[in-house]
């Protein structure tokens, strides 16, 4: 008999609860309307039971929180290096492409979570706030400052950049993803000249703003002295 390696023995590996019921809404998610799936399903589909799962997740959408976070990691894992010379949109396409490729085996559960989603505005700014999350490292792993003033409009244009790409790519059936592709390669290129505008705003603002910091510390300062001089005159006068 051949002896198992250590690999044969990783493939092996139960899934854990937790992975199950991510595995659990993703599968159901294919087969049926976002808001048709209760917490019993999900559930039963995992092979846990609800005390289990009430350790793990509280919500459906916390569930989605946590496979965003799968296919954060296998699209971070994957080694960008090759990419590091060429110009930034260039990063970011290869960045999104490569999210997309992680997420093709789930396209037809994310195209009805994303029908459900769109019917709910709470679930949807939830929603907004994991995708805020994932793009702000996927930007980071293709070399986008997302740290400094413009930052959170860099990450906050991504969000919005994926899902319009997304909608093109659930109904994309080209294996080549051409009109994905070309609409993620329209929007970026839209974006970078918004970006490039709020760069311009930004410089020449930044003089603007130093006068303005400088007169407020004045302005405070000077009202500083006046409530310093008005309780002198009353020591005064108690005196």
């Amino acid at each position: 008999m051949a002896k198992r390696t250590k690999a044969d023995l990783q493939d092996h590996t139960p899934a854990s609860p937790r992975d199950r019921i991510i595995d659990a809404l993703m599968a159901l998610a294919s087969e049926m309307h976002w808001d048709e799936i209760d917490l019993p399903a999900i559930a039963a589909r995992a092979d846990v039971s609800l005390a289990e799962f009430r350790d793990y997740f509280p919500s459906k959408g916390a569930i989605l929180g946590a496979f965003s976070k799968r296919i954060d990691g296998i699209v971070l894992r994957e080694p960008a290096d090759e990419m590091a010379d060429e110009p930034a949109d260039q990063r970011v396409f290869d960045v999104m492409m490569r999210r997309l490729d992680a997420l093709t085996p789930y396209r037809a559960a994310m195209r009805r979570i994303a029908r459900g989603l769109m019917a709910d505005p709470l679930a949807m700014a939830a929603m907004n706030g994991v995708m805020l999350n994932s793009m702000r490292f996927m930007l980071a792993s293709a070399g986008i400052d997302t740290e400094d003033r413009l930052g959170m409009l860099r990450v906050q244009g991504a969000v919005l950049i994926f899902a319009r790409v997304q909608r093109v790519w659930f109904e994309d059936e080209d294996p080549g993803l051409a009109r994905t592709m070309a609409k993620l390669d329209r929007e970026l290129k839209s974006a970078g000249r918004a970006i490039r505008m709020a760069e311009d705003a930004e410089r020449l603002s930044a003089p603007f703003r130093g006068m303005a910091r400088r007169l407020l510390c004045g302005v405070t300062g000077l009202g500083a002295r006046r409530r310093a001089r008005e309780r002198d005159l009353d020591d005064t006068v108690k005196a």
